[in-house]
């Protein structure tokens, strides 16, 4: 039977191809600014909102998207101090946003359990004509945003101080992108659930990094292998009957190790043909300064 024969499975599909488009194109901002695993805690903090709307009886996604929203909010205030302190700080926000969660489930009715899993380790199957109406909207705002303000959040994202001096309002910057992504983990727990979400923002960005040079080569490299992890982990989990959400993860994560090792085989090959020829390797294009910075870590506009 094929998988657009369900129309369940068509929803997910779909779900799934938005998701892997917009994680990337924001996951690369927080890629940017060494704050990776962010998508982690507010993932934690929207697990409190799931708790809240099961408990009122309202919808978990709006809620979630509300209480992720002040917690990341939160998050980039702490982050801005920049003080020792502001670790403990997350670290009891993240933990204390896992644990509220868990005990708004548990007080929300007789089926916490399997309410918990799913926002958990996520059910995009089980995704509604409504829940896939809000993620295709709410997708469309972060990627519309995320592509629309690229310039300005690259500055802010790469060198707050440069961005400030050139006149970016920095701190509202900032804080778009930790609304963003509270919206990118509410929307994105459906498919991958809380608990793997960030892999979902940052595996695709760490894969493109390898070959790619350049923000928006980056960034572009970044969505397509998120749309296709998304994709094929959909069609892949149909025909192997194996949870949604862990398949793609896993299609990304071997997708980046693939990567890896080519690019390590193909510099090692390049190293030795520069040792027999006697000429020091600089890879293809311009040479490239010694005291230059890998592109991995330096990724301009162009």
């Amino acid at each position: 039977m094929s998988i657009f024969a369900n129309e369940f499975m068509i929803r997910a599909f779909i779900g799934a191809v938005v998701i892997g488009l917009t994680a990337p194109a924001l996951g690369i901002y927080l890629v940017q600014r060494r704050m990776s695993l962010i998508g982690d805690g507010v993932g934690h903090v929207a697990l409190t909102g799931v708790g809240v709307g099961l408990l009122l009886d309202k919808s978990p996604v709006l809620t979630a998207v509300i209480v992720s929203a002040i917690g990341a909010i939160a998050i980039e205030l702490i982050r801005e101090r920049g003080r020792t302190s502001g670790d403990v700080a997350l670290a009891l926000l993240f933990y204390g946003g896992i644990a509220g969660g868990v005990m708004l489930v548990g007080l929300s009715g007789s089926r916490s359990n399997a309410n918990l899993m799913t926002y958990l380790f996520g059910s995009l199957a089980t995704t509604s004509r409504s829940d896939l109406i809000v993620i295709v909207v709410l997708g469309a705002v972060v990627l519309g945003l995320a592509l629309g303000l690229r310039p300005a959040l690259f500055a802010a994202s790469h060198d707050e101080e440069y961005a400030r001096v050139s006149g970016l309002p920095v701190r509202a910057l900032n804080l778009l992108v930790a609304v963003l992504t509270a919206v990118t983990v509410t929307i994105s727990m459906r498919a991958v659930g809380l608990l793997l979400v960030s892999a979902l923002m940052v595996v695709p960005v760490a894969t493109a990094q390898q070959v790619a040079r350049g923000f928006v080569a980056t960034m572009g490299l970044a969505m397509v292998l998120g749309v296709a992890a998304a994709g094929s982990g959909v069609w892949l989990a149909w025909e192997i009957d194996t949870a949604l959400g862990a398949t793609i993860v896993i299609l990304a994560i071997a997708g980046f190790l693939i990567v890896a090792v080519a690019v390590a085989a193909t510099r090692a090959v390049r190293k030795r043909a520069a040792l027999r020829s006697g000429r020091p390797d600089r890879g293809p294009g311009r040479p490239v300064p010694a005291d230059a910075e890998p592109h991995e870590v330096v990724l301009d506009r162009s």
